[in-house]
């Protein structure tokens, strides 16, 4: 792959600092910004896949509900029973049993 130029515009202050800092790790800034470069390149594109994989499981799991091959519980249900766990969860975090 051909190498090309970025250029931008940075605080002299921050430049400075990084340069030392790069200097610390015995890299040259321009190292250390392709190292960064790629580690986020690399983080954007895990959390695209995640952000499909996540999409994915929700049409799936719409579909299965749209055809009616999984058991439905009822929202009053489930409110109850999350009513229900939380007052056993604050009656331990108080310290009170009953």
């Amino acid at each position: 792959m051909a190498d090309s130029t970025f250029t931008f515009r940075v605080d002299e202050d921050l430049k400075a600092a990084f340069a030392a800092a790069a200097e610390a790790d015995e890299r040259t800034a321009a190292q250390l910004l392709r190292v960064l470069m790629r580690r986020h390149v690399a983080r954007q594109q895990a959390d695209d896949g995640h952000d499909a994989w996540f999409r994915q499981q929700v049409e799936a799991a719409v579909a299965q509900a749209d055809e009616g091959t999984v058991d439905l519980v009822p929202h009053d249900d489930v409110a109850t029973s999350w009513q229900r766990q939380r007052a056993g969860f604050e009656r331990r975090g108080s310290g009170r049993t009953a």
